[in-house]
């Protein structure tokens, strides 16, 4: 199967091969989301030496893995294997030294894994890069993990000899929907855009949730395959998410499990409280690598007073908490499901995660691709005397052309139907935030909803509607 999307990347990749250094290369991204295949699709056979590192094992195990990967890649045997890293990076210089590619592509995979406690693993490779990779011209030193923090703290932001020597980094994110709809028609499946955005409301863009979709199968009964009938493909996958991108995995899940609680979000100190957790700075870099997982965002609300919240907008891990902590014995549970209230409330919420993650193609669909604009949302709860009614706003957008797009996010399965209610609620809400932020912009009243709106006398009070369609562009 040829590469789908990721044609940024592919660019980057091939370019840094092309250019006449050695080049340092970090991919990073959460677990699944196709790092590997990415790197391996890009060189096909053009690798001079690959290793990928033993999750969950000493070191001298990851010592003994690397040898072998030496040996594989034509260190003779004369060799015995090294007692440490700097033993071991100068058995790899041996094997960049024989080969002659053009260019010794170097592929180390999951090198978090090999980074266990008390090795020297970070110093050897500094010595590596520092004293013969980075003095030669042939070498490009490709390195891969799924542990997004890891990376970014040891390499990225590494304060030693590591500091700022890496030619190129890529944090390899999660498909949008229109990439999602690339890869199911490369497997020849046939789905719906509506199909398609149900899925995504349950399994976000992370490419191997959805490689298992075969032919004649519709979204419902793919969801029940992967997670409801015995012996589900991926009925574990919550507890190895955070074991396989975490040292402390357990805090990481503490976290997610409170900020589960507050689905339009918390401030950090309400987190902390929450959690229990007494280190301020520790638990912004725990938010930050969840934010870096793709896990959770943070971002301004609009209110009383500006603040700012992190919130979870991963889809599987939103699908798990309301579905699949505490799994039910049903192995058709999602196609006996699919319309109760409980599952409709929840696609509510799932399809507002979806649109946040799509703002880029909101703004496209508004004609605003390139204009300047601040993303936030809003809430003030009621103060009559002040003539505050009390209102909650999706997602505001703040635009440079000093116009202010108000939008209401809602999930229906048919045309959405605007009534007196909601064109009132929707009065209240512009009311609101005029009055309590004292914009001074002109407002646009914006709603999303799958396939548009009736159009009746109150639908013509909005400025703008954005349908599903618009999402996938």
């Amino acid at each position: 199967m040829s590469l789908i999307a990721r044609k940024k990347e592919q660019k980057l990749l091939n370019q840094a091969v092309s250019k006449k250094e050695s080049q340092f290369i970090a991919v990073y991204g959460r677990r699944r989301v196709g790092k590997t295949y990415l790197i391996q699709e890009v060189f096909s056979a053009q690798f001079s030496f690959v290793h990928t590192g033993y999750y969950n094992l000493p070191r001298k195990e990851q010592l003994s893995g690397f040898f072998k990967s030496l040996q594989k890649a034509g260190l003779s045997t004369n060799h015995s294997c090294p007692n440490n890293w700097m033993e071991a990076f100068e058995l790899l210089e041996i094997v960049v030294e024989q080969n002659r590619a053009k260019k010794k592509i170097l592929f180390l995979d999951e090198l978090s894994w090999m980074d266990t406690l008390h090795c020297d693993l970070i110093p050897a490779l500094e010595h590596f890069w520092n004293a013969f990779a980075s003095a030669r011209k042939d070498v490009i030193l490709i390195i891969c993990s799924s542990s997004t923090s890891w990376v970014i703290n040891r390499i990225i932001h590494n304060k030693g000899g590591l500091y700022n020597r890496l030619s190129l980094s890529i944090h390899l994110e999660p498909f949008l929907l229109t990439e999602v709809e690339e890869y199911v028609q490369s497997l020849g499946v046939s789905l719906n855009r509506m199909q398609i955005l149900e899925g995504y409301m349950c399994l976000g863009g992370v490419p191997y949730y959805w490689s298992h979709l075969e032919k004649g199968m519709s979204i419902v009964q793919y969801i029940d395959f992967l997670f409801f009938q015995k012996g589900a493909l991926l009925k574990d996958e919550y507890a190895y998410l955070f074991d396989s991108l975490f040292k402390q995995p357990e805090i990481y899940e503490r976290i997610i499990q409170v900020l589960n609680q507050k689905k339009k979000g918390m401030t950090r100190n309400e987190i902390l409280q929450a959690t229990g957790l007494t280190s301020a700075g520790g638990a912004t870099q725990k938010l930050g690598d969840l934010e870096n997982c793709d896990f959770i965002r943070e971002y301004t609300n609009y209110g009383e007073r500006k603040e700012r919240l992190y919130q979870v907008i991963d889809p599987f891990i939103l699908f798990y908490y309301h579905f699949l902590e505490r799994r039910p014995k049903d192995p058709q549970f999602w196609m006996h499901q699919a319309n109760t209230p409980a599952t409709n409330s929840w696609k509510g919420l799932a399809f507002e995660m979806v649109c946040l993650l799509h703002t880029q193609e909101i703004k496209n669909a508004l004609g605003i691709g390139s204009v300047l604009t601040e993303e936030s949302s809003f809430k003030v709860r009621e103060n009559l005397e002040k003539g505050i009614h009390g209102s909650q706003i999706d997602m505001v957008l703040q635009r440079a052309d000093r116009i202010t797009n108000l939008i209401e996010i809602k999930y229906s399965q048919d045309e959405y139907l605007i009534t007196k209610a909601t064109d009132d609620a929707m009065r209240r809400k512009r009311s609101d935030y005029q009055h309590v932020t004292g914009s001074k912009n002109t407002i646009h009243l914006t709603m999303i909803a799958p396939f548009g709106v009736i159009q009746n006398t109150y639908a013509r009070n909005l400025d703008s509607v954005i349908i599903g369609d618009d999402l996938f562009r």
